[in-house]
């Protein structure tokens, strides 16, 4: 009714197409404090981050979170702009640390 009247307002018309984005990216309990300690083996316990707040950002990542338990996670790589800003600039000191633990939490999962 809102935009409708505003277009009124202003002599034009409106047609509103609403999309569902993608879904919530939920993590599960399990999956995340698995994928949790691996990173603290990686790391230690002071540099993982545990209590971030949550984003309403999408993520195509949540379908597979629909389909099979897991976690979405981050890796850091020091300051810098945002991910899809133009200035970001990724840090390769940090390639080390994500190989790492990939690998770690593989072996660590096949290992179970």
């Amino acid at each position: 009714e809102i935009v409708e009247g505003v277009a009124a307002l202003n002599k034009c018309t409106v047609k509103i197409d609403f999309e569902d984005g993608y879904p919530v990216t939920f993590n599960h309990a399990d999956e995340t404090e698995f994928a949790t300690k691996v990173a603290q083996e990686i790391v230690g316990v002071d540099k993982v981050m545990t209590d971030v707040p949550p984003v309403m950002g999408a993520e195509d990542f949540s379908y597979m979170l629909e389909a099979r338990p897991g976690a979405f996670i981050c890796i850091g790589n020091g300051p810098t702009a945002g991910l899809h800003h133009p200035e970001y600039d990724f840090n390769d000191k940090a390639i080390p640390y994500g190989v790492s633990y990939w690998v770690r939490l593989a072996e660590t999962a096949l290992a179970a």
